[in-house]
């Protein structure tokens, strides 16, 4: 009897593989982490061949340790890493160049080029994506022009694009199936999300054969089977990451909102069956939906800079010994004293998109005290994060009222009890912590009749309900765009 779903989880970093039960609890769980080649400054890339071998290893290695037998596996679902790019031969199966990371920054002159031409309001009405080097579309347009003889391989119909979602799914099934999802094919600048297509104006503009991209598909459907140790196993789940946590998370109707606190934040926004074009500086995006139902879209915004702002506590100030250490050290005072930290270390994010902007402190007085720092930086997350609900608010016309969430920095009670307070919501953390895992598992599972209950209202919740006054929250806030208005001056200096 089948028993389990296995969730392969690939990351920027590492690969997961998590098994998890008919209560969507975690049975079993291995990572292996894979190398990040930086040829460049501002480039990065991975060897495709790496990203597989640890996912296969991590799964086989989660399989031996829980003592399940494959047999007994349901199904497979898939969450990964977006807008990472790979193109590889489909006779040979090898790849023409290193995958292209969501993070190398080596398009960003092709896309200056693009908006000089015009072409970022086009490419906002279809893709609802900003025209940034973030995106896959540009990174094969790179590998096309600049590996030799690849364009030429490409015009004849020998190379395939996909991202790690499709470049997993055409190992796993050795070759047989070239396909993605719909989260993922959103986040390449070649999908029209109003017709959920590829979009040949698009794909002529970046000269990209449109018989390179794979068969796009919903997120929760029998795509094909894999060899698993010998038992063959459907593959039946696919979501980029961050609309897996949405979906993992349950946020399934119109103003749902999620947040994974993460190195960075990222935020999503359930927009329902129609794409929300921002004008506040966020993305539409389609958010996972399974086959047969109505396709659902979702508003995105992204901090560059969350828990990274703890990291820099501990590892550059050493004011702290562990990450953890920080909510205990902010406890120590009342409140931040005065102070803010705008934590622009590579920019700042959504929804202001502000690329040059450095951090800054602002507030200090004489009194100010380490632990006053350690504040700052802890709500500087709340801060940033409220931005952009601000901002989903106004673009979406509705008084957002909860938030779920998840990822490491979630664990802090402060920071939830502080985000609750200043964006005036309910937060719910749920005790499913692999929010992200969870949605491909459930994903999976749908689609083959393992989870008929999907489970999100069986799960133990913690709720942070917000008791700030509101004149208090408004002073706060208040603090908080000019410390913005600080940041921003800096960069106007540069």
């Amino acid at each position: 009897m089948k028993q389990y779903i296995l969730a392969l989880d690939e990351g920027t970093t590492s690969a997961r593989s998590i098994l998890f039960d008919r209560e969507c609890n975690v049975v079993c769980m291995a990572q292996h982490e894979f190398p990040q080649i930086y040829p460049r400054p501002g480039w990065v890339e991975q060897d495709p061949m790496d990203i597989y071998a640890n996912q296969y290893s991590s799964m086989t290695e989660c399989i031996a340790k829980s003592g399940v037998s494959p047999d007994e596996i349901a199904g497979v679902g898939v969450t990964n890493q977006r807008e990472t790019a790979i193109v590889w031969n489909k006779r040979t199966g090898k790849p023409v160049y290193n995958a292209i990371v969501w993070q190398c920054r080596r398009t960003a002159d092709l896309c200056d080029a693009l908006e000089r031409q015009g072409c970022a309001e086009l490419i906002a009405q279809k893709t609802g994506l900003k025209l940034d080097a973030y995106f896959s579309g540009t990174k094969i347009k790179w590998i096309l022009d600049n590996v030799e003889g690849a364009r030429e391989l490409a015009n004849r119909g020998e190379l395939l694009f996909g991202t790690v979602d499709t470049w997993l799914l055409w190992k796993l099934t050795d070759g047989k199936v070239h396909v993605t999802d719909r989260t993922n094919a959103s986040r390449t600048m070649l999908y029209n999300i109003n017709t959920c297509e590829w979009d040949a104006e698009l794909c002529a503009l970046l000269d990209i054969p449109v018989s390179m991209l794979p068969e796009v598909r919903s997120s929760s459907e029998i795509y094909g089977e894999m060899n698993l140790m010998g038992a063959h196993v459907p593959i039946c789940g696919i979501a980029g990451d961050q609309q897996a946590a949405l979906y993992g998370q349950g946020c399934l109707q119109k103003g749902d909102l999620k947040i994974t606190y993460g190195t960075g934040c990222f935020l999503l926004a359930n927009t329902g069956n129609a794409p929300v074009f921002s004008r506040r500086g966020l993305v539409a995006t389609v958010a996972a939906t399974c086959a047969g139902e109505p396709v659902q879209y979702a508003l995105e915004g992204s901090v560059f800079v969350g828990g990274a702002v703890i990291q820099w506590l501990r590892d550059e100030l050493r004011m702290i010994k562990d990450s953890a250490d920080s909510e205990y050290f902010a406890r120590k005072v009342r409140d931040n004293g005065g102070v803010y930290i705008v934590p622009a270390f590579a920019g700042l994010g959504a929804p202001h998109w502000h690329m040059r902007a450095r951090g800054v402190i602002t507030g200090l007085t004489r009194g100010a005290g380490v632990e006053h720092i350690i504040r700052a930086a802890l709500e500087s997350i709340a801060y940033q994060s409220d931005d952009v609900i601000t901002a989903m608010r106004s673009d979406m016309n509705s008084d957002i009222r909860v938030l779920k969430v998840d990822g490491g920095a979630s664990a802090n009670n402060l920071l939830m009890q502080f985000q609750a307070d200043i964006s005036d919501l309910e937060v719910i953390r749920p005790a499913q912590k692999e929010a992200t895992a969870a949605g491909a598992a459930l994903l999976a599972g749908k689609a083959v009749g393992f989870y008929q209950d999907l489970l999100f209202d069986k799960q133990l919740n913690t709720v942070f309900k917000p008791y700030m006054a509101a004149d208090e929250r408004r002073r706060l806030l208040d603090g908080w765009r000019r410390a913005v208005k600080a940041c921003l001056a800096s960069e106007e200096s540069l």
